[in-house]
């Protein structure tokens, strides 16, 4: 691709000496432009509430790129074009004065801007409307948000309002940066190119489905912003509900945005509700005590520095849930993500029925099922699993399982496989939707995690122990294991 395929923006990156822009914002956008895939004109204005010029900002950048973006790739010429993109302005985002700089800046230009909002939801709506009184807007204008969006459903509600104020629907882009990975993109085809698993994707074909996102950090220095979100508002109402609905959601008619987005709302509205005996038999929250990871010693999360050591948040969640229509009838959908796991793991696992007649070894009887291991990180691939004769002269009819793999980094050597944001942020430029997330999905999935939120202070229950290095509290073992099924831990 060319560098005129993309469109001309600007660029006013709000949270532009924060921890999200330095290490994942000004890398993404380096590699699109390393790529021929930035706009020749496109400009990047960083503000941020500290005093420095022009030139330090583009020196902490550039430190940034030097730490984050492999050397090879790190290639003179571009990088000083990069560099030559950047400008800086100071800025109080919580007041309308100062603001009209911005529009300064963009005076007697033509090409749009986007407006990217890398700092925490509560100031969303101020940022908005004083970009808004200081005449900053156009009718191009678009604005780039980060998940989640508030606290529950009423604040989501609150900072939504906030920002359509300034923005209409179109022009609103809600990141979720799993839906820019490269393997959520083959999902997508996977299930919609190819008959083989399209004619198989229901009630009759799959047992139960698995989702598993596991981080082996704690809360990284996170604690304010972590004790007051817990597990599930940080991450199953976002990331695990997005995967979920792209596993579970009907064939769209088209691949526009709305055709998307109209079948993700179907599944949010069909998930089964939460009921005070189905909390205590089929939800695990957990909170992570001292243990070892890869051998080394590592905190409590109520040890952890600056902690509440009374806190009841949830590092944790294990959960069973179903949707409720005529293709996923009876199929339950187990989900799970914590802190301080064993590995960083991020995968989705389809277990497809026996067959209703097996001939082989009853002792083996156990294998005689497939499974889809869809694998997001670390490393992004796909396998099948299958059943095969083993071989030699001595094993009769014995099965062994094995997978039929495709790895990314294998399967495209010469290829280097694009962070999220680089696709995220290239689809803003020119526009298109498709990945973001409209706000009928924030507020179904709010809607559901807000049912659970209260059902667990009803029963006030604290979070259950488990070490660090471990895959979560015994009993989201036993939650699965009480189905006469077991988590697919090796891939």
């Amino acid at each position: 691709m060319t560098q005129d395929t993309t469109p001309d923006i600007d660029l006013a990156l709000f949270g532009a000496l924060g921890d999200l822009a330095l290490r994942k914002l000004y890398t993404a956008l380096y590699h699109l432009d390393r790529d021929g895939l930035l706009g020749a004109s496109t400009r990047i204005l960083g503000l941020a509430r500290q005093d420095i010029d022009a030139e330090a900002f583009r020196q902490r950048v550039q430190q940034a790129l030097k730490k984050h973006v492999k050397t090879a790739l790190l290639e003179k010429t571009c990088l000083e074009r990069f560099i030559a993109r950047l400008d800086y302005l100071q800025l109080d985002f919580a007041t309308v004065e100062g603001y009209d700089a911005i529009a300064r800046w963009r005076k007697d230009v033509e090409r749009p801007m986007t407006v990217y909002l890398a700092v925490p939801a509560s100031i969303y709506g101020d940022i908005c409307r004083n970009l808004s009184a200081s005449g900053s807007l156009d009718e191009q204008t678009r604005v780039v948000v980060e998940k989640p969006i508030g606290y529950d459903l009423e604040s989501s509600r609150q900072i939504n309002d906030a920002i359509g104020e300034a923005f209409p629907e179109s022009r609103i882009y809600r990141i979720d940066h799993y839906l820019g990975k490269e393997t959520v993109q083959n999902l997508i085809a996977l299930r919609f190119a190819n008959p083989l698993f399209g004619n198989q994707w229901n009630q009759n074909q799959i047992s139960h489905v698995e989702i598993t996102v596991a981080e082996q950090v704690g809360i990284e220095g996170r604690w304010g912003y972590f004790d007051k979100a817990g597990q599930l508002r940080d991450m199953v109402q976002n990331h695990l509900l997005q995967l979920l609905c792209l596993i579970a959601m009907d064939p769209p008619s088209n691949l526009d945005a709305d055709a998307i987005r109209d079948e993700k709302v179907k599944v949010l509205k069909a998930l089964k509700p939460f009921t005070q005996e189905t909390i205590g038999r089929d939800v695990v929250r957990g909170q992570y005590i001292a243990g070892s990871i890869n051998g080394e010693s590592v905190p409590g999360y109520l040890e952890e520095e600056g902690a509440n050591t009374e806190s009841r948040t949830e590092t944790f969640v294990a959960m069973k849930t179903e949707v409720s229509n005529w293709r996923w009838a009876g199929v339950p959908f187990y989900l799970r993500t914590g802190k301080r796991m064993p590995e960083k793991l991020s995968q989705i696992v389809i277990h497809f029925r026996q067959q209703p007649h097996y001939i082989f070894d009853p002792d083996q009887r156990d294998l005689a099922a497939n499974k889809l291991i869809i694998r997001l990180q670390p490393e992004e691939g796909i396998a099948l699993q299958v059943l095969t004769k083993d071989g030699g002269l001595d094993k009769g009819m014995r099965l062994r399982p094995g997978p039929l793999h495709l790895d990314f980094n294998s399967a495209f050597p010469k290829s280097r496989i694009p962070d999220a944001y680089e696709r995220l942020l290239l689809e803003v430029m020119k526009g298109q939707q498709y990945l973001f997330v409209r706000r009928d999905e924030v507020e179904y999935a709010w809607r559901w995690c807000d049912q659970l939120i209260e059902g667990w202070k009803a029963r006030d229950m604290p979070p259950r122990r488990y070490p660090a290095g471990s895959w979560g509290p015994v009993a989201s073992i036993a939650m699965i294991t009480q189905d006469g099924r077991s988590w697919y831990e090796d891939y």
